[in-house]
């Protein structure tokens, strides 16, 4: 399932949810989908976050992982 059919379903899901309500399974399906939707957003701001660079005023520049790491020392 891609994102855009995902957000699709979870937003079918919480008009009707509004609407006149869930039952068991279309709450236990909402949870599912919340869960998947947040598990890939979590991935593309990690992979987002990998491909940053910290430019320092020496010029020197760094991976913002590794800069994280020095600025904790």
């Amino acid at each position: 399932m891609d994102m855009q059919e995902l957000i699709a379903e979870i937003n079918a899901l919480a008009k009707k949810k509004r609407e006149e309500g869930l039952n068991e399974e279309e709450q236990k399906r909402q949870k599912e989908l919340y869960a998947i939707y947040l598990k890939g957003f979590r991935q593309q701001v990690r992979q987002r976050l990998d491909n940053v660079d910290v430019t320092y005023p020496d010029g020197t520049t760094k991976s913002l992982k590794d800069a994280m790491k020095k600025s904790k020392e």
